[in-house]
């Protein structure tokens, strides 16, 4: 698997992404507040510096019972979202297609937080239009991705963002 470096965000798509963040922050509560202090939030452009590569999600879906449902997939940060895959007939998509509020999270130990709670937005791979997401995905991957077959196999999607919060926090001997 490749750490890629390139950022793959417009201006435009990173200054959504800070209103996102700023609007997210300025409803939150105080609990929240006590511990994603104005020095620890991350901005857009951290954001979109920090998140490289394959990023674990611990994604939320809600079952048609309305239990909630925690499980990892991988995630990508990709044009100012998050994005993510699974199998097309895996419990997450079929929760998705049905009620596709979802939340999720990346976490690196103590020393950084991403959560998003959004929409999940089920992408068609057949279109043509996803063509830079494939190929930030073979990027992150490495060229033996295109022979595991996902792109015709998997469901992916991205999350449009109705809050999301982001920090860094610093820990004793560890930056």
């Amino acid at each position: 698997m490749v750490r890629c470096r390139a950022v793959y965000e417009t201006q435009e798509q990173l200054t959504e992404l800070q209103r996102v963040l700023d609007e997210s922050y300025k409803r939150s509560g105080s609990h929240l507040r006590s511990i994603i202090t104005p020095a620890r939030r991350l901005s857009a452009a951290d954001v979109s510096r920090r998140l490289t590569g394959m990023c674990l999600l611990h994604l939320g879906t809600v079952t048609a019972k309305g239990e909630p449902r925690v499980a990892p997939v991988d995630g990508q940060f990709f044009q100012g979202k998050l994005w993510f895959g699974s199998a097309r007939d895996s419990a997450r998509f079929r929760h998705i297609r049905q009620r596709p509020q979802v939340s999720a999270n990346h976490t690196r130990g103590e020393q950084l937080v991403v959560i998003v709670h959004g929409i999940a937005h089920e992408i068609d791979t057949s279109t043509g239009e996803y063509e830079g997401f494939r190929g930030y995905l073979r990027e992150v991957y490495g060229p033996k991705w295109d022979s595991w077959g996902y792109w015709e196999s998997a469901s992916y999607a991205w999350i449009e963002p109705q809050s999301m919060f982001a920090a860094q926090f610093e820990t004793s001997g560890q930056s």
